[in-house]
């Protein structure tokens, strides 16, 4: 899917699990319910770090372009000592490495791990760079009609903002993880869930997704999970643009007024 739809997905989700976390007794305080919507969108396109024109190759600059072909020679590296005869030639990483279960529990653990020794400045950093990455996934109109520095400035005003906010008292720095210094271990959470849900929502494209490598399936390692190939689409397709990001908004509409106990 295209970076947008990726977005939303994301952003449902976790409204989705605020959702089921009120059903089930435990509500989130209101910061977690946004912060966490806010970072798993933008968690939503991380994924695509292999891919040099993906939307987060853009959102950093030459930073972010040249994060992209590192991560892009990385993929292809493992995929080439990592495959099996039965799975086919590639000339590139795009939808290997990064858009597997076990990569997004690595990267979900890593940026838990980052808060917990990190301190402060580590967690202002996750958010500035999730932020950034969920304005140019969900407003990414906007976000390509104005500068780079901006699109900076929004994602850093925010995440200072939302970290003064997440440290009061009683709104969810400790949320789920209440220890001595186990503030924000949580952040993790909507990593690992915005990047499974881009790789769910690759999946439902023709070329599918190789969600669950290394466990092989069949013949192949890399075997790429979907539907059957008749309920597929193309990536941007008006199935896309159409059905599904409209859907996407529905549901987080509703994950969310639920989150909220509004309904």
């Amino acid at each position: 899917m295209m970076g947008p739809a990726h977005s939303l997905s994301g952003a449902a989700a976790w409204l989705g699990v605020g959702a089921a976390a009120a059903a089930a007794g435990h509500p989130m305080p209101w910061p977690v319910i946004v912060v966490g919507a806010l970072i798993c969108a933008g968690a939503a396109l991380a994924p695509d770090l292999d891919h040099k024109s993906a939307t987060i190759s853009r959102a950093f600059g030459p930073v972010s372009k040249g994060m992209c072909e590192i991560v892009d020679k990385l993929s292809y590296a493992v995929y080439k000592a990592t495959k099996k005869p039965s799975d086919p030639r590639r000339t590139g990483g795009h939808r290997t490495l990064t858009h597997t279960w076990l990569w997004a529990v690595m990267i979900g653990a890593g940026a838990s791990a980052l808060a917990y020794t990190g301190g402060r400045w580590a967690v202002l950093a996750l958010l500035f760079i999730h932020l950034v990455l969920a304005v140019e996934g969900l407003l990414w109109r906007a976000a390509r009609m104005s500068s780079d520095i901006l699109v900076w400035l929004l994602g850093a005003t925010s995440a200072w903002i939302l970290a003064g906010v997440l440290d009061k008292p009683g709104n969810g720095a400790d949320w789920l993880f209440t220890g001595d210094g186990q503030e924000y271990l949580w952040l993790g959470l909507p990593i690992v869930l915005g990047a499974l849900v881009h790789d769910i929502g690759d999946a439902l494209t023709v070329s599918g997704c190789p969600i669950l490598w290394p466990i092989p399936v069949g013949r192949k390692r890399w075997y790429p999970i979907g539907p059957p190939k008749a309920l597929r689409f193309r990536a941007g397709s008006w199935v896309e643009l159409k059905v599904l990001m409209p859907v996407f908004m529905l549901l987080g509409g509703v994950g969310g007024a639920a989150a909220m106990n509004f309904i």
